[in-house]
């Protein structure tokens, strides 16, 4: 990974065969980003993405195995019990250009992955909330 600073911006070069959440955590822990968003795309040829059934409270998740273009991911930057806790979604499109999107829990780049992180000045945590299963926002 690679990556260029600018003020409270981050330019972030993932490179082929790097999983992307646990490198993009590493940064933001690395770098002291506890409240931000990201933005990226690039290339994934092994991706698990999860959709979360509000019946059951829990993620349904699906592996993709090919290529696949990132098209593209968006996510927020937090915490959580004192860690950085990253929210991701993505849309992969296949070679016929088929879509599927949803929770991302992990990708391996295939080509490369480019990201633009900004910080927020603060800090957000998050808490598990029983009615509906999931870590939100503690505001």
């Amino acid at each position: 990974m690679k990556a260029k600073r600018f003020g409270n911006k981050f330019i972030v070069r993932i490179d082929k065969g790097e999983e992307i959440v646990e490198t993009l955590k590493q940064f933001c822990k690395d770098n002291d980003i506890k409240l931000g968003y990201i933005f990226g795309l690039g290339a994934t040829n092994r991706a698990t993405v999860g959709l979360f059934d509000t019946k059951t409270k829990k993620y349904n998740s699906k592996g993709l195995v090919g290529d696949h273009e990132i098209a593209p991911l968006y996510g927020n930057i937090s915490t959580m019990n004192g860690e950085v806790y990253l929210h991701l979604h993505i849309n992969l499109c296949d070679s016929k250009n088929n879509s599927l999107g949803g929770h991302l829990n992990s990708a391996i780049v295939s080509a490369t992955f480019e990201a633009i992180i900004e910080s927020i000045d603060g800090e957000v945590d998050r808490e598990f909330d029983e009615k509906t299963g999931l870590n939100l926002y503690k505001i």
